[in-house]
């Protein structure tokens, strides 16, 4: 299942991230364990960052429906 993050920390990353914006979170259990999250970036290629970057959000399930789309397309 996919979750819904927004980047409170794009030091370093700024030609990846945006600092406010919304973002899909892919699941992957090996980085999660590693502290990281699996994160769609601007370049719509997925990467991963430290969890500290990004705080989860919930969302309508409208809203995560058209973030999905947004990543996918």
């Amino acid at each position: 299942m996919s979750q819904v993050l927004v980047c409170i920390d794009y030091t370093g990353y700024e030609a990846s991230l945006e600092p406010s914006k919304i973002y899909l979170a892919i699941k992957d259990e090996c980085a999660e364990r590693s502290g990281d999250v699996r994160i769609v970036d601007e370049s719509d290629e997925d990467y991963l960052y430290s969890k500290k970057r990004f705080v989860p959000i919930a969302v309508p399930a409208a809203v995560k429906a058209s973030v999905r789309r947004r990543v996918a397309a």
